[in-house]
């Protein structure tokens, strides 16, 4: 699976988990709700700085984004 389409079907798992919004979840990362939804879609390639800050809100470090489903623990 490509990168991005990993890291964007992952974070979509994590803030439906943690019961956020796009919208919300954008909002305390300091994003856009567009962009939060582009790396969702696997447009965006976001930067490590900016994993980082989706990452805090959902409370999981930010390599979770970046492994297979099988391997998330």
């Amino acid at each position: 699976m490509a990168i991005r389409r990993l890291v964007g079907r992952n974070l979509k798992h994590y803030r439906e988990a943690a019961g956020l919004s796009q919208e919300a979840l954008a909002f305390e990362c300091g994003l856009h709700r567009t962009y939060v939804s582009g790396v969702e879609r696997g447009v965006r390639n976001p930067t490590v700085v900016v994993l980082a800050k989706l990452a805090a809100p959902l409370e999981i470090e930010p390599w979770r984004l970046l492994v297979e489903e099988g391997t998330r623990r």
